[in-house]
């Protein structure tokens, strides 16, 4: 089964999908919820593609599904990929298919090839996945898009690591760390959140349009990898979306030494440039030799030389003066 609707504006003022909580009937705001026609840069909301898919996740779909469409972002393709559940899982998904662009239910080779499909279906200048149990925060969209149309040069962006409980309460917010492509070539690679990235289109098609479908558990991993040959990754000052840790049948959790056995097959890194193997042999020669030191390891223009290497992007914070998201090379 599949359905394909455009989206345009959508309005969820008196919608029973936003005032029907945990059963309960709550009144519609007095208040009208509005949102500036343009960024703060000026310019249109550009369209963003968010890809959903699932495989029998009745009990935390509906919650996934919520936190996308209840973005109210103007320009908004929602695309959802179901692996043929049996559990329910699609009395859901017809149960907002109005507000979905496209979906449909059918067989596929594993999760990475459903994600595959959603993309393919996919117009957005920006693009994101998230699993049909994580949940994305409220108006995150509208962060992400304020950040990339006041910063045109930067590709793809990650906020702050966020975690639900099984119940969908969020109960930890991580601090927040730089990346840099170094870091996954030397092994340090724990963990970029993936329901916490978005990237622009161009960046997708540079690295392939491709996620790797060969792969069981560490494709976002070998994407990462490759969008990391093409840009910086910039951390955000915010929070974008949230893992939940489900008490049960938890793939992500279940199959590490899977998932690391996939990552050492492949981080290839015999065909990195040589200017990144020649930062890579200053790196290792740091951490055999200099970091081994004490009082060397402390000598503060040592350990600057040493980050330098990494060309670790400046963090993106929000200026609440200005109104606006800018880099902060001081952090």
């Amino acid at each position: 089964m599949n359905k394909t609707v455009p989206i345009n504006i959508i309005s969820f003022e008196n919608s029973e999908i936003l005032n029907n909580v945990a059963s309960t009937r709550f009144p519609g705001r007095v208040t009208k919820k509005t949102f500036p026609p343009l960024t703060v840069s000026g310019k249109p909301w550009p369209k963003i593609s968010i890809v959903t898919v699932s495989y029998n996740m009745v009990d935390y779909i509906e919650d996934t599904i919520l936190s996308v469409i209840g973005q109210r972002y103007p320009n908004l393709e929602y695309i959802v990929i179901d692996g043929g559940s049996k559990d329910g899982t699609l009395d859901i998904i017809k149960k907002y298919e109005k507000y979905i662009t496209y979906w449909i239910s059918e067989p596929d080779n594993g999760m990475y090839d459903a994600i595959q499909k959603g993309f393919n279906k996919a117009t957005g200048e920006i693009m994101a996945y998230i699993n049909s149990d994580d949940k994305y925060h409220y108006q995150a969209f509208f962060s992400a898009a304020t950040i990339f149309t006041s910063h045109e040069d930067i590709q793809w962006i990650l906020g702050r690591a966020s975690f639900y409980n099984d119940e969908g309460t969020i109960v930890d917010v991580k601090d927040l760390k730089k990346w840099s492509k170094f870091d996954y070539y030397t092994g340090e690679y724990k963990w970029i959140q993936q329901e916490s990235i978005f990237w622009k289109k161009d960046l997708w098609i540079k690295a392939g349009s491709k996620i790797n479908t060969d792969l069981k558990y560490a494709g976002d991993y070998e994407l990462w990898l490759r969008f990391f040959r093409f840009a910086k990754l910039y951390s955000c000052e915010t929070i974008f979306a949230g893992f939940r840790f489900r008490t049960k049948d938890q793939l992500s959790l279940e199959k590490i030494d899977s998932y690391l056995y996939e990552v050492d097959s492949v981080t290839n890194l015999n065909s990195l440039p040589r200017e990144d193997k020649y930062a890579l042999k200053k790196i290792s020669f740091f951490k055999k030799y200099i970091s081994r030191i004490p009082f060397i390891r402390k000598i503060k223009f040592l350990r600057r030389n040493y980050e330098r290497i990494f060309d670790y992007p400046p963090k993106i914070v929000y200026d609440f003066i200005q109104r606006q998201f800018f880099k902060n090379f001081s952090k």
